[in-house]
């Protein structure tokens, strides 16, 4: 599966952005999100079952970001509100088989990423 990740930005502190990523090939993958600043490992923000029916969440973001899916369109969203400085990062889409192996690191395919800047 080939991933395209957009949406990234600049953005004030407590404003919103929505990430896209758009899927071509494997008509059925698990989607994750993981993100990367600068001198940090990437780490995993969101991810969505197949179905749409689980989602998962890192807890820095939880009741912040929204994951969500729309498979006529095979693209997966990441809705993020209330940002702060420290979700400033390099984002990135993942596909897999499970949302659970995304968040393990078992990803079959990475997008490139997006950058959102949050100012202060």
């Amino acid at each position: 599966v080939q991933l395209q990740a957009s949406g990234g930005g600049l953005v004030q502190a407590g404003g919103s952005l929505r990430l896209s990523c758009a899927a071509s090939g494997r008509s059925s993958y698990a989607i994750g999100w993981f993100r990367q600043a600068p001198g940090k490992e990437r780490e995993f923000v969101a991810g969505i079952s197949v179905t749409g029916s689980t989602t998962r969440y890192d807890d820095s973001v939880k009741g912040r970001f929204t994951i969500s899916r729309d498979n006529a369109k095979n693209t997966v969203y990441l809705q993020m509100n209330n940002l702060n400085d420290e979700d400033t990062a390099v984002y990135y889409c993942a596909a897999g088989a499970r949302s659970d192996r995304i968040r393990a690191g078992h990803v079959d395919s990475w997008g490139q990423g997006t950058q959102v800047t949050v100012s202060s």
